[in-house]
Parts: C-alpha cells; structure tokens; sequence
C-alpha cells in the first residue's frame, strides 16, 4: 500500500487486538507518529488476505455487514446511524477516500431483525454471497439463546457459512454478542459467545469482540450503559453504534496488515 495512504490512518479508534482483551478507546495518536523511530515496527499480521490486496490498489471494496437487528440498526435513530453506514463512512476518512479518488469502500447493510443462525443461513446465498463481496462482517449469536436454537446446531451453521464465504474468495470477520441485560438473563447464552470464539480460532477467523468492548467502554468511562444500550435493553443507541463502528474499522485495518495491532488499543 502507498505510503501517502498510510500516513492518512489517523485518529485509529481505540479496541481490542484481533485476539486479545477489549481496552478503553480513545482515539490513538496518527501511524505515523505513533511508531517509534528507536525500534524497528512489529510485524503486522495480515488475517484479511484478500482485503489487503485490493487496499493496496486503486479500485473498489464492496464489504457486505450480515447479520440482525444489530447490523440492521435497531434502536439508531435513521439507517445512517446504523453501525453499517457509520463503518463506511469511517473506513472512507482513515484511508483518505473522497470525491475524485479513483478508489471505493461500500458497505451494504444485510441485516435483518430477529434472524437466528437458521434464518441467516437459509438467506445467505441471496443476501450475501450474490453481492460479491471482498469482505464480509458476520455479527451473529444474540438471537440463538433468546430463541433456543442448540448451540451445536448454531456452531454447525456458522461453520458452513464461513466456510461458504471464503470459497468465493471473500474474507470474513465475525461479531460476537452485544453486552447488554436482556441477554445477560438467558441461562447458557454467554456459551454461544464461548462457541463463536473457538470456532473463530480453530478457522483463523477475526472477530470483533463487541461484548468486551462494550464493558470496556463502561469501565473506562467512555459511556454508561444507558447511554450504550437503548430502553429494552437490548439494541444500541446512536452513541454506541458510532463507538461500534470506529472499533470495527480499526480492527478491520488490523486485519488487512494496515494498522499495528499495538496502534488499535489504548
């Protein structure tokens, strides 16, 4: 990738490292100042082959978000607001896409309120896979404890879909659960968050971790949980899916070699 378009990833929102815990998230300082100038810079791993590649020419991304009512934007105040609207618009200023660049990021939005891993499998071809995409962003596993869905059962379709995205030669990343109180009092729903996870490691799939992130942004002070989460205590207000959308954008950097892992947590 030029170096013109990496020094313009500035302001990286703080997150969580592709495998490691979710941190506070204020942003963090530009690339370029923030690699010291003592040391050689650490090895970038590079998850999102495919992403890569195409960010280091001129030419378009087409990213689809797939999943729920999260992804769909329940609780934002207009589709704008929804994490998938506010991901373009962030991944356009980090890598200084404007009007007169010769190069795009589209972010089409596939979510669809209510939808467990049954219903988004027997839509995936139509909804995702027939948009060629480069990149998927699969949030998935909130509805599947408050619908009963088996996690095995849960485990087994997620593994197909993953598998069914990357032979089209897209990259995928997941999104686990939201961290909020309507799930917080399913029995065994943290064990479809717990499956997500393993399966993302047995496949060397990223993920990200928005229920740690979530807390994180508590702990920290960033927000409180009111301010995160809207009153049925399940979907995300206007604050938390911008919050939501700078941490998918740093870890998708992440993933395609563009960030150090150190530069996208605080």
């Amino acid at each position: 990738m030029p170096l013109r378009l990496l020094s313009g990833l500035m302001s990286v929102a703080a997150c969580a490292a592709l495998a490691g815990p979710a941190l506070a998230q204020p942003d963090a300082p530009p690339v370029a100042a923030a690699v010291s100038q003592e040391r050689a810079p650490e090895r970038v791993p590079t998850k999102l082959a495919r992403l890569a590649s195409l960010l280091g020419h001129d030419g378009d991304v087409r990213i689809v978000a797939f999943g729920s009512s999260s992804t769909e934007g329940a609780g934002a105040s207009s589709p704008a607001m929804a994490y998938p609207a506010l991901l373009e618009r962030d991944l356009e200023e980090r890598l200084q896409i404007g009007a007169s660049s010769r190069r795009s990021i589209t972010v089409i939005n596939r979510g669809k309120g209510g939808d467990t891993s049954e219903e988004m499998a027997a839509r995936l071809e139509r909804d995702v896979l027939a948009e060629r995409p480069d990149l998927v962003v699969w949030q998935t596993g909130s509805n599947d404890p408050l619908r009963g869905v088996p996690v095995e059962r849960f485990v087994e379709l997620t593994r197909a879909g993953i598998q069914a995205i990357r032979a089209t030669g897209a990259d995928v990343v997941l999104m686990d659960q939201q961290w909020c109180r309507k799930l917080s009092g399913v029995e065994g729903a943290e064990r479809y968050g717990e499956a997500l996870h393993a399966l993302a490691a047995e496949l060397n799939v990223p993920v990200i971790r928005r229920r740690a992130l979530m807390q994180s942004w508590v702990t920290h002070g960033l927000m409180t949980p009111a301010q995160m989460i809207g009153p049925d205590g399940l979907h995300m207000t206007d604050a938390g899916y911008r919050q939501l959308a700078k941490a998918a954008a740093a870890q998708i950097l992440v993933g395609a070699g563009l960030i150090q892992p150190s530069l996208a947590r605080n």
